[in-house]
């Protein structure tokens, strides 16, 4: 028979909480499938929405940018490709980064009724959006099938792109997370703050067009966007050599991203025993 010793001393879960947060492993599946089933429940169809979304907003922003601003994407590589590319790996980072900062108070029931370690639910909201990322992923395979534009050796930089995003993601999304708690306003500063980085990153226009400013005074400030470098580099892993890619951008995101990662899981370790309290 399998026993368990319970502990009870002072500072304790502080001192073993990395080692606590492993044993409660388990939690995280079941808070990831459990986001999953009631995100899709009750409705027709189902995982196909991570599908209709993408494809919908590719459509109509392909007709706007291209259409009627006249923008011209990279050269050699279709116009549709290069918008959806930007748009899947912009939504995983968008979906992540909301659903993280929101996780503490979507589960508040959980949070006031028992201890485990509170950075299982910001991780649970990561792994539900990876999961739309990987369909909204397939969908672009096959319009490159359709195109019949093939990848190259670029590709194998794609999971360190995906990587980077997920942690840039998360970073951002435990700070909201914490702020979230204490103020209630930052919920609804979230979607606005989404929207405009959509417009502020290079999804559906090459960041080949903002280099033809770099005289502006607004053109360093561009590449402090950590996302920036990402979407480009996600771009170009996909896409290949034609896709615009400023190497010394991806550095930027990736000191970015890690000092904020730092300061995030910092300021959470710190604020996570007033949760209870605050909520």
């Amino acid at each position: 028979m399998k026993t368990h010793e319970v502990v009870i001393e002072a500072g304790r879960s502080e001192r073993h909480y990395w080692r606590d947060l492993w044993r409660n492993r388990e939690l995280l599946y079941i808070l990831s499938v459990r986001d999953i089933s009631v995100r899709y429940k009750q409705t027709v169809l189902g995982t196909s929405w991570s599908l209709i979304r993408p494809l919908i907003t590719m459509l109509i922003m392909f007709f706007v940018f291209s259409k009627v601003a006249k923008l011209k994407g990279d050269p050699g590589i279709p116009y549709p490709l290069m918008i959806l590319a930007g748009l899947t790996i912009w939504t995983f980072f968008s979906n992540a980064f909301t659903q993280i900062s929101t996780s503490i108070t979507a589960n508040a029931n959980l949070v006031t009724k028992v201890y485990f370690p509170r950075l299982i639910m910001p991780l649970s909201s990561s792994v539900v959006s990876f999961i739309d990322f990987l369909v909204s992923l397939g969908l672009f395979i096959v319009l490159a099938i359709w195109y019949q534009f093939w990848p190259d050796w670029h590709i194998l930089f794609l999971p360190f792109f995906i990587l980077l995003a997920l942690l840039a993601s998360f970073a951002f999304g435990l700070i909201f997370a914490v702020l979230n708690v204490r103020f209630r306003d930052i919920g609804q500063l979230i979607p606005f703050i989404v929207q405009i980085g959509f417009y502020a990153c290079p999804i559906a226009y090459s960041s080949r067009l903002v280099e033809g400013n770099s005289g502006e005074w607004w053109h360093p400030l561009y590449y402090l966007n950590p996302m920036v470098g990402i979407i480009d580099g996600f771009k170009w892993s996909l896409l290949g050599e034609n896709a615009f890619f400023k190497p010394g951008s991806v550095i930027n995101s990736v000191i970015i991203v890690a000092l904020f990662l730092f300061i995030a899981i910092y300021f959470f370790r710190k604020r996570e025993n007033t949760f209870v309290d605050e909520i």
